[in-house]
C-alpha cells in the first residue's frame, strides 16, 4: 500500500483478531522493545529499527512503519514483510529500505536468531570509528569478545547486494559493529536481543569514558577474557529472558499502549 505524506499513527487500525496468537504475542513484544530502547535513550528520531520473525512462516518477518516514532510502535502498527520486500500488511506508512536490508540479511542468513536490533547511539558510533573497536576493558565487554563482527561502512544500506557481506561480516556471532555506522545485536528471541544492545551500548560508553581520561587502559587478562567468554556463551538467553517481564511491568506503568 503507497504510503500517505499525512499519515498519522491514529491512521492505524488493530489487526488483532487478523493475525494469528503467536504472531500477535511477538508483535507485542515487538513494540515493547521498541519503546525500551528510546525509554533508555537508545533511538535516533526516524533512524534505526527492530525486527522479528513471524512464528511459523519461512520468510517474513516484522518491521517499523517509517515514519513513527519509536516510542509511538504498537502492537499492530508493525509492518510484517517478506525477504522481496513485499509489504504483507497494511499500512499508511513506508517501509525503511535501509532497515529492510539490513534486517532481512539478518532473517535469511541466520535461521538461528528470531530478533535483530541496531541503533545508532553517540557512544555506539564513536566507538564503531575507532580502528581498535569494542576493547575488552570492562565486564560488559567481556561477553563479546572474539564474539562480535565488524562491517565496513558502505553507506546508507539502499543496496540488497549488501545483504552478502551483512551476512559475511556478521558470521555466527550475535553482535555486529557497523563501522562509521553503529550498533547491532541478534537475538533468540527478542529479550535476548534488547539485553544484548542494553550491554554492548554500555560496554562502548564505558570505553569512551575511560578512554577520554586520557590514561592507560586496563584491559581484562586474556585467561580472565576466555573464563568470562565461556560463562556468558552458556548462560546463552538467560538475562534476558530474566529480565523481560520486569520491562514489560515498567511498561504496564509507564504506558501500556505498546500493545494495541
Amino acid at each position: 500500500m503507497a504510503a500517505v505524506a499525512s499519515a498519522h499513527p491514529d491512521d492505524v487500525l488493530s489487526i488483532r483478531e487478523q493475525v494469528s496468537e503467536e504472531e500477535w504475542e511477538t508483535r507485542v513484544n515487538l513494540a515493547a522493545c521498541y519503546r525500551l530502547v528510546d525509554h533508555y535513550d537508545m533511538s535516533d528520531l526516524l533512524g534505526t529499527h527492530i525486527s522479528a520473525r513471524v512464528p511459523g512462516e519461512d520468510n517474513t518477518f516484522l518491521l517499523n512503519p517509517y515514519g513513527m516514532y519509536f516510542d509511538e510502535i504498537t502492537a499492530s502498527s508493525l509492518i510484517k514483510v517478506d525477504y522481496d520486500g513485499n509489504v504483507l500488511t497494511e499500512t499508511p506508512f513506508d517501509l525503511n529500505l535501509a532497515g529492510f536490508t539490513i534486517h532481512s540479511a539478518v532473517m535469511m542468513g541466520r535461521p538461528d536468531v528470531d530478533c535483530a536490533l541496531h541503533t545508532h547511539t553517540r557512544a555506539g558510533m564513536a566507538v564503531s570509528a575507532l580502528k581498535c573497536g569494542l576493547l575488552p576493558m570492562s565486564q560488559h565487554s567481556a561477553r563479546f569478545i572474539d564474539r562480535t563482527g565488524y562491517h565496513d561502512y558502505e553507506g546508507v544500506a539502499h543496496d540488497h547486494d549488501e545483504r552478502e557481506r551483512l551476512q559475511r561480516d556478521l558470521g555466527d556471532n550475535l553482535a555486529l559493529i557497523l563501522r562509521n555506522h553503529g550498533l547491532l545485536t541478534c537475538g533468540y528471541n527478542i529479550g535476548h536481543a534488547f539485553w544484548l544492545i542494553y550491554k554492548l551500548e554500555r560496554a562502548c560508553q564505558a570505553q569512551i569514558d575511560g578512554m577520554s581520561a586520557g590514561a592507560k587502559v586496563i584491559e581484562i587478562e586474556p585467561s580472565v577474557q576466555e573464563s568470562s567468554k565461556e560463562l556468558f556463551e552458556k548462560r546463552r538467553t538467560a538475562g534476558g529472558d530474566l529480565g523481560w517481564p520486569g520491562h514489560l511491568r515498567r511498561l504496564d506503568r509507564m504506558d501500556p499502549s505498546y500493545k494495541d
